[in-house]
């Protein structure tokens, strides 16, 4: 399903992130306060609460309007989830047609702000505070599986009530672990950086962030900060940890800062460890935080005063140059008219020096805390002897509040930006009313509120009515100290004492009266207007800004495309594996059939032998039968035979013995009949037994070799079974191996797939960080070149400047000749007769003529040296400045290529060595898949030898066993072994065609001839 467009809210979840009201209607007396890539924040009362609150808008129109939407998205509902005190507070949402009002609490300004005010770094115990608040807030989000990613002292915000928040979730990840290029570059993690080279990373990056955040508290500004953010993120990730100087802070406090910039993620601690750090746990003031926004708040005050002063003071400027312009025409070498030239060129100077001033605070080369840039070589009227004894109360004053805090500046500040004059003037034009003479310094500086409230009118709590900016709080309070005096000091800092007293006695009840006097319709903050401008100004250098979010939507992007495709190669792997698992299951099902079948096959065969075996028996015994019952025919009608002639025989034997009486005759023949028939009855007997015995053991024999036939039947069905699992297990086998192949060309088709997306992006990452860095290179000379020209444009006026003062002191030493010579004249002429005074006075003309042609000599010669004198030394500054700057940018240029051939180097070995785990990974699964064919092979034989000799053992034992019934039946295993005169059923020859003849019967020789 596609997402929906930008801003719509068809999508009942996405509709039940927004109120539906009109939030022009809810809020007023919008005040901008802070600006940025997202778009701005406003300072703002709610209609129904009376409420400040603090309003983020943000668009989503423009470029990447659907991934803007997604980040307001995903911000909201990350804000929704939130619930501590160390976390900014949610309160709620408005859509108005291209752009999201995030509705939050209202914080009076970032530690950014602070070390901003006051130019210097914070005390340990601050840093400390702050710490401990971060990390508080960090624990609770990382317990819920979430990380920030974007710590810095900026986003880090203090509360009217010292309470630390974190803010700004627009780049936090809503799971753990993450893998995404996010966050501000020089706070950055190493591991942020490398990502997508080596891995995810955790909340343990936020852990990070806070240690440069801690030297940022401590330095003001965070490592490699002089480099561009391109430059920092190569050494960052490339170079050691960076640390504090052990020599201006505490071990315990260098201890904790290493401890967060441990290198390897795994050795770096959690948040919640972190908690319990000497650091952390040793004993700090409780209104520590209090008394730093008091200072800050006071300094605020102070800072936008200076701005005032000094754009009021150019306002008067300009209007004595305009009327100086007049008498500036008019270069008579009268007394009178030197003197009127000189005062307006004094005051035109004034100007100059001035404009200057301002435009050196402007390129921030001063390193004052709170100074107006001086310049030297240049003559001071009285209005600037009053401003440079100002700037010297006033640093006074932050020495001596430094000393009595416990605080030293450690490290050479930057120059505060100035705010634009068309701003100031419009503010000045705006806002310089009595009524806007308020204060917000705390309670400490109570006679000052109080004597700007009884000057102003106003109330002690701050009441500021803003315009366009900040700077009608500045105006009106500069307005309420100066009065109708627009040079004179303010009162509450009168003397370097009173200042050092109002930094240094603060106190518990004075700083809750402080915070007492914030009502609710108050405007209180700690941001001078210095600071909403520059990060104005930042905000319209579109180039850099374009620059980075062009870089980290391709690293998001490229990213993106590598998830895609690891998904897709996952998906197609898995569906390959299905394919794969279910011919082999067809397979396997196919085998059990086979096998369910050939044992059905088997069975039968079994049972078609047993039913022949048991229909031969009978056959057998019908025809071993039949046979002995013909020869008991044939035995009967020989006998009768036999018995016939016997008889005869006898009768006639007797017949011939006439002596013996026929009595004793017949006696005799019933005797021999007698003694025939006994005979004959056990002959008959004989034959019977004979039979009998003869055809148990026939079926003995036949039995016993149609034991031994289903024995070898059982053998080769047994063999045909196994043979039958043997060869399905061969290919089982060689199926496995043609899967093992298919997988094997997938995989390898797939990594190469991998690394040649990784391999572009990594060559498209750094063409382009190339042309960043090519253009930023471009963009320095550009402002260079810029930055001379200006100096160019600027340098006759300096050299006017210059001009100016020589030509005054040649005006002054001229109004002293022409002085010198009127008394020289009316001296002479004194003791001069009349008639030579004409003579005198015409060489005294000359004389001065001549003097004063070689004051013009050394005039002309003053302004060509200094002319010459000038340029030469500005062309060699900008030469050097040139230098410096192209040697700057040619190391930053190698860093960036060392940096790239590293990464590339990285990225083939990174190749190589999945490329080596991946073959390693097939070898070892063919050799497992190898050694499980043949463990299964082995196994096979195993089961096949053992079931060939399970059933010899069988088949042995039932012979046994047949042969023991024989033997008790009383059939020798000789006689059993003998080969039977019979043909058995379903063997060579029939039963009908071995008959056994008569003539070859035992009875045949029963009663041989004779035998009587």
């Amino acid at each position: 399903m596609p997402p929906a467009r930008p801003g719509s809210l068809k999508d009942p979840e996405i509709a039940d992130l927004f109120y539906k009201h009109d939030p022009e209607k809810i809020f007023e007396d919008l005040r901008e306060i802070g600006h940025g890539s997202f778009g701005a924040v406003y300072y703002a009362r709610c209609n129904l609460t009376k409420e400040i609150v603090a309003i983020k808008k943000m668009s989503f129109l423009g470029k990447q309007s659907l991934e803007k939407w997604q980040d307001i998205l995903k911000e909201i509902r990350f804000l929704r989830q939130l619930n501590h005190p160390n976390t900014i507070e949610y309160k709620g949402c408005y859509l108005r047609e291209s752009t999201a009002w995030l509705v939050m609490e209202y914080c009076v300004g970032s530690a950014s702000d602070i070390i901003e005010v006051h130019k210097k770094p914070l005390h340990e115990d601050e840093i400390a505070a702050i710490c401990d608040g971060v990390l508080n807030g960090l624990s609770y989000l990382h317990s819920l599986g979430r990380i920030h990613r974007d710590i810095k002292a900026g986003n880090i915000l203090l509360t009217d009530n010292g309470i630390v928040k974190l803010a700004d979730f627009g780049s936090a990840a809503i799971k753990c672990p993450a893998n995404s290029f996010v966050g501000t570059p020089y706070w950055m993690a190493p591991e942020v950086i490398l990502a997508m080279d080596e891995g995810q990373y955790d909340g343990k990056v936020d852990v990070w962030s806070l240690g440069i955040t801690c030297i940022e508290l401590a330095e003001r500004k965070p490592p490699y900060f002089n480099m561009n953010a391109m430059s920092a993120l190569y050494h960052i990730a490339q170079n050691d940890s960076p640390n504090l100087s052990k020599n201006e802070w505490s071990d315990t406090f260098c201890n904790f800062v290493e401890l967060c910039l441990k290198k390897m993620p795994v050795e770096r601690p959690s948040s919640t460890k972190l908690l319990k750090h000497e650091f952390l746990a040793q004993p700090r003031s409780d209104i520590v935080l209090l008394e730093l926004i008091a200072r800050t708040k006071a300094a605020v005050r102070e800072l936008d005063n200076l701005n005032y002063r000094k754009m009021k003071k150019i306002l008067m400027v300009d209007t004595c140059e305009t009327e100086s312009a007049i008498g500036d025409t008019d270069d008579t070498q009268d007394e009178h008219a030197g003197g009127d030239s000189s005062k307006s060129n004094s005051i035109t100077s004034e100007h100059s020096i001035h404009s200057v001033g301002v435009s050196a605070a402007s390129s921030q080369v001063s390193s004052s805390s709170n100074s107006i840039p001086t310049t030297q070589n240049h003559i001071l009227t009285q209005q600037q002897h009053i401003a440079v004894n100002y700037q010297q109360q006033a640093a006074a004053a932050a020495a001596a509040a430094a000393a009595a805090s416990g605080v030293a500046a450690r490290n050479p500040s930057r120059q505060r930006n100035l705010p634009p004059l068309p701003n100031i003037m419009h503010n000045m034009n705006n806002n310089v009313t009595p009524t806007n003479s308020t204060s917000v310094v705390p309670a400490p500086m109570m006679p000052v509120s109080s004597a700007s409230h009884s000057a102003g009118g106003g109330s002690p709590a701050a009441t500021a009515n803003m315009g366009t900016g900040m700077l009608s709080q500045a105006s009106g309070v500069c307005v309420g100290s100066a009065g109708g005096a627009g040079d004179r000091m303010p009162r509450y800092l009168s003397s370097p004492a009173a200042a050092a007293a109002v930094y240094a006695a603060s106190s518990q009840q004075a700083i809750s009266n402080a915070v007492n006097e914030h009502g609710p319709n108050n405007f209180a903050t700690i941001r001078t207007t210095s600071i909403v401008t520059k990060q104005q100004k930042e905000h319209m250098q579109e180039e850099m800004h374009e620059q980075m979010s062009g870089y980290k939507r391709m690293r998001r992007e490229h990213q993106a495309a590598l998830l895609k495709l690891e998904e897709k190669c996952k998906l197609e792997m898995e569906a390959h594996k299905g394919a794969l698992d279910k011919e082999y299951d067809n397979l396997l099902y196919n085998f059990t059939r086979e096998l369910e079948r050939l044992e059905a096959k088997h069975q039968q065969d079994l049972e078609r032998r047993q039913k022949q075996t048991t229909a031969a028996e009978k056959k057998l015994f019908k025809e071993i039968s039949l046979k002995q019952e013909s020869e008991r025919k044939a035995f009967d009608l020989n006998r009768k035979k036999e018995y016939k002639a016997n008889k005869e025989r006898w009768k006639r034997e007797l017949s011939m013995d006439e002596s013996t009486p026929k009595r004793q005759r017949d006696l005799t023949l019933q005797s021999q009949k007698d003694n025939l028939k006994q005979a004959e009855a056990q002959e008959e007997q004989r034959l019977l037994r004979a039979q009998k015995q003869y055809i148990d053991l026939e079926m003995r024999k036949f039995r016993r070799r149609r034991l031994i036939s289903l024995h070898e039947l059982e053998d080769q069905l047994l063999r045909d079974e196994l043979s039958k699992k043997q060869h399905q297990l061969e290919q089982a086998h060689a199926i496995l191996l043609k899967h093992h192949e298919k997988t094997q060309e997938l995989e390898y088709r797939q990594q190469k797939s991998v690394h040649q997306l990784r391999e572009e992006q990594i060559n498209t990452q750094h063409d382009t960080e190339l042309k960043n860095q090519n253009d930023y290179m471009e963009r320095v000379k550009k402002e260079l070149l810029r930055k001379h020209a200006l100096e160019i444009r600027q340098h006759p006026k300096s050299l006017k400047q210059k001009e100016l003062q020589i030509r005054k002191q040649f005006r002054e030493t001229c109004k002293t000749q022409t002085k010198q010579y009127k008394r020289y004249k009316a001296q002479i002429l004194q003791t001069t007769p009349k008639e030579q005074q004409k003579e005198v006075i015409k060489q005294l003309k000359e004389e001065k003529h001549r003097k004063l042609t070689l004051l013009g000599e050394q005039y002309e010669q003053s302004i060509a040296d200094m002319f010459q004198s000038q340029s030469y030394k500005l062309d060699e500054t900008q030469v050097i400045e040139c230098h410096r700057t192209n040697e700057q940018l040619e190391y930053e240029l190698d860093v960036l290529t060392a940096y790239q051939n590293k990464n590339k180097k990285q990225a083939q070995e990174q190749r190589d060595r999945e490329r080596k785990e991946l073959e390693n990974r097939v070898n070892v699964r063919r050799g497992l898949l190898e050694s499980k064919m043949n463990a299964e092979l082995q196994q096979f034989n195993q089961e096949r030898a053992e079931r060939l000799r399970i059933k010899q053992e069988k088949h042995a034992r039932e012979l046994e066993a047949f042969d023991q019934e024989s033997l008790a039946l009383g059939f020798s295993a000789l006689s059993l072994s003998e080969v039977s005169r019979e043909t058995y059923p379903d063997e060579e020859g029939s039963l009908s065609g071995s008959m056994i003849s008569l003539a070859h019967s035992n009875s045949s020789t029963s009663f041989p001839a004779g035998s009587l």
